[in-house]
């Protein structure tokens, strides 16, 4: 994908698997505000580009997934409140989802995700 804009879009992973609703962080302000003030979120958040992301302020556990630049996972964390997540030197995107999420959609290291934006859906 080009250069990524905020918005809306559709997470799917590689193998066959649920299509998962997916809002984009791309400009400074939205990655600054994540998932910042939220009891939840249906689907995930990309966040881009970053290669480290924190929980300090959040109200829930997360799942983060590490992306490499072809969208292929690097790594897959579960980040409780409060935490200072490793800086991936690889790392290119983020995604984060509640707890327990990325298990069920089958990420884990070595998995390559397509991502489809939206730019009708907004936030």
């Amino acid at each position: 994908m080009g250069k990524w804009v905020d918005g809306a879009g559709t997470l799917m992973p590689a193998s066959p698997g649920p299509e998962i609703p997916l809002e984009i962080a791309a400009s400074y302000r939205a990655r600054r505000r994540g998932l910042l003030g939220r009891d939840g979120i249906a689907g995930a958040l990309l966040i881009t580009p970053t290669n480290s992301v924190h929980t300090f302020g959040m109200r829930f556990a997360i799942d983060v997934a590490y992306l490499d630049r072809s969208l292929r996972v690097l790594s897959v964390v579960t980040m409780r409140p409060g935490r200072l997540g490793m800086v991936r030197p690889r790392g290119r995107h983020v995604l984060e989802a509640e707890a327990g999420a990325m298990a069920e959609w089958g990420l884990r290291p070595g998995t390559s995700v397509r991502i489809t934006a939206d730019p009708s859906r907004g936030r």
